[in-house]
């Protein structure tokens, strides 16, 4: 069985090769916060237990194997997070630390327990897929709110969870999956937009828009 430190590796790769074809060593060490000579030494031994490709100066990518192992801890951690906020109590911007250190101590029998629990639900509090349990994930789809152009009506799917600073600040907002907007007005020279959401005015940074995904409804002339 894989150890905490390789699922969160596999888990690490997984998510950030949803938006490149290879991970570099360098991406990976600035997501995990370990030098990358320390990945690179990881890397290695994961490639000899057959669980990622690893080419240096190349990137990684996971193999079958390890695709399996990532998507299985992805999975539990995703639960994990749905189960904190929806039955006791936790925001959105608390609960990945928790649901790291649970997901590792989840037995089948409770992954199983967990998911019947909570409806076999298809997303987390952010928006994003839950892995379902043969290893099937839905790809995350949906347009960056900065693309959208004045007077687009859209409804968000989902909220990068890497800061969570940022989810308590489109919280506040009330930038939340589900949430409908209307792209009121965009801003050139710093990329910030003013939307309309839960009918009142808010103004979001390019820093936060780009970290929101949305479903485009209708666009109305600006």
């Amino acid at each position: 069985m894989p150890t905490v430190s390789t699922e969160d590796y596999l888990k690490q790769i997984r998510k950030l090769q949803e938006g490149a074809a290879r991970v570099s060593t360098s991406a990976l060490a600035a997501s995990l916060g370990i030098a990358d000579a320390s990945v690179t030494a990881m890397l290695k031994k994961l490639a000899g237990q057959g669980l990622v490709s690893y080419q240096p100066y190349q990137g990684v990518t996971l193999t079958e194997k390890g695709e399996a192992f990532a998507l299985r801890t992805l999975r539990r951690h995703r639960l994990w997070e749905l189960f904190l906020v929806r039955h006791l109590g936790f925001s959105w911007d608390r609960i990945h630390e928790e649901a790291e250190r649970l997901e590792h101590a989840t037995s089948e029998a409770l992954e199983a327990a967990l998911d019947r629990a909570l409806g076999f639900p298809r997303l987390d509090p952010h928006g994003d897929p839950i892995p379902s349990h043969d290893g099937r994930i839905e790809e995350c789809t949906g347009a960056a709110l900065t693309a959208l152009p004045t007077g687009a009506l859209a409804r968000v799917r989902r909220v990068a969870d890497g800061d969570p600073e940022l989810l308590r600040h489109a919280g506040r907002l009330g930038v939340v999956p589900e949430a409908s907007l209307e792209v009121r007005e965009r801003f050139g020279f710093d990329g910030s937009l003013r939307v309309r959401v839960g009918g009142r005015d808010r103004f979001l940074s390019a820093e936060v828009a780009r970290h929101v995904f949305v479903d485009l409804l209708e666009a109305r002339d600006g």
